[in-house]
């Protein structure tokens, strides 16, 4: 049992934190940036404010967004990003 407790409470690797952050970082920034081309005053506050490590922004994206983001046009960011 102890053994378990150590394990449950050891904090997690910095590079994994770190992966975590930039992962949140690029989704909340290409959810904020369409939800204030879209006019979405609501949507942007939300997702200003609620941290969910990217998760209520790709829902965001892919679901409540007026323009919805598609998968080839991520496809597309990700190539303009590469070159």
């Amino acid at each position: 049992m102890d053994s378990f407790l150590n394990y449950a409470s050891t904090p997690l690797h910095p590079f994994w934190v770190f992966l975590i952050y930039i992962w949140s970082l690029v989704w909340k920034g290409l959810a904020l940036w369409r939800a204030v081309k879209h006019e979405q005053r609501n949507w942007f506050i939300a997702l200003l404010v609620i941290q969910t490590a990217g998760i209520l922004d790709i829902i965001y994206l892919f679901f409540f967004a007026k323009n919805k983001l598609t998968l080839d046009e991520l496809k597309g960011l990700v190539t303009k990003f590469n070159k």
